[in-house]
């Protein structure tokens, strides 16, 4: 692939967006520290299902039950394995307001195996690692991960990884051009 391929869908403007996602667009891009979060102009031209989007997507990040520094050591591990620049930059940045060291976001890349993880953010990386990579975890992965995490915090972890890993998908496949900051 090439290092800057053409989006193949054009980031939205006003005509494209209507005049609710241009608002939208408008204020998640100052939020993001960005002029135009890409993601949320090409998003945007959904109509609705931008705004039914971002509505579950924000149940699970930033308003879900998982601690906010793990949420993000789940979206930095799915960026990682789905090689999502885009993904990985805003949530560099986000990770470091949640409370992530810079040496913690730099180990994400070495994977759950790296020294240095506790027990709990083990557990929880190596649960990402198998549902990204096989589409599943195995009985092991998840009793690993249960031991630190009730039933309804279970279910939300799977949601987020699945969420992120559509996310990095649909943002490789639009070729959505990474932000500037």
């Amino acid at each position: 692939m090439d290092a800057s391929p053409l989006p193949r869908v054009s980031p939205g403007r006003f005509g494209e967006l209507g005049p609710i996602n241009w608002v939208v667009w408008q204020v998640l891009s100052r939020a993001a520290g960005t002029e135009d979060a890409h993601l949320f102009s090409t998003l945007g031209r959904t109509g609705g299902l931008f705004r039914g989007w971002l509505h579950f997507s924000g149940k699970l990040m930033p308003g879900g039950r998982l601690p906010r520094a793990e949420a993000e050591l789940v979206i930095l591990r799915v960026a990682q394995l789905r090689e999502c620049d885009y993904e990985a930059d805003h949530h560099r940045r986000l990770g470091r307001k949640a409370g992530l060291s810079a040496v913690e976001i730099e180990r994400v890349a070495a994977g759950p195996d790296a020294e240095g993880w506790t027990p709990r953010q083990r557990a929880l990386l190596h649960v990402v690692d198998q549902l990204v990579t096989t589409r599943n975890v195995d009985d092991a992965a998840w009793a690993a991960v249960a031991e630190h995490y009730d039933e309804r915090t279970l279910i939300e972890i799977v949601l987020l990884i699945n969420q992120y890993e559509g996310l990095a998908s649909t943002i490789t496949t639009l070729r959505i051009e990474r932000d500037t900051f």
